[in-house]
């Protein structure tokens, strides 16, 4: 039996802002703006949830470095319900070749799925991905994605089928936690 093609959503984000102490890189913690970053992008997340039919968030891979664990404890503080998060050591450090064999392992009943892990990784993955048709947010994203950057695409049919250039970017976000600002 074949799964009905069926429109999913995934989100490539990047960690929120780290520190640089002295210690080894997995164990960065977010700096200040991190954690006030953080929760902006929880917050814009709810609020595209609210704005989108059908978007559900069902699964949550994560970077299992400190501040990619930090910046998702940050961003489920403010969801309803979050998923718990699935920690893949692939994804710190990752080519996007890698990383796109971690989401085509995603189970089949998934239609909302985060990544997030770091650059340049979550940058060259985006990039891969983008359909020719994504406009102005892929352009933004050849720019730069910087810290707490959050790439939204549509993908239809299954993730084990997800090709480089067949997910349309739909929305480059960086939301900021000053004055519950963000850049579009």
């Amino acid at each position: 039996m074949t799964e009905p093609v069926t429109t999913r959503h995934l989100l490539i984000m990047r960690h929120a802002k780290a520190a640089w102490p002295q210690v080894e890189d997995r164990l960065r913690p977010l700096a200040d703006r991190g954690r006030r970053d953080a929760p902006a992008v929880g917050r814009w997340l709810r609020e595209t949830a609210l704005r989108l039919d059908g978007f559900t968030l069902d699964r949550v891979v994560c970077s299992p470095a400190r501040r990619t664990r930090e910046t998702w404890e940050l961003v489920a503080g403010e969801l309803d319900a979050p998923p718990q998060p699935v920690y893949d050591g692939r994804v710190y450090a990752a080519t996007a070749a890698t990383l796109l064999t971690v989401l085509r392992e995603t189970p089949p009943r998934v239609r909302g799925l985060v990544l997030v892990g770091h650059n340049p990784g979550m940058q060259s993955l985006a990039v891969a991905l983008a359909h020719e048709d994504s406009g102005e947010p892929l352009e933004r994203i050849l720019d730069k994605y910087p810290t707490s950057g959050v790439a939204l695409f549509r993908v239809e049919g299954a993730w084990s089928r997800l090709l480089p250039g067949n997910a349309l970017l739909t929305e480059f976000a960086v939301p900021r936690g000053a004055a519950g600002e963000h850049e579009e």
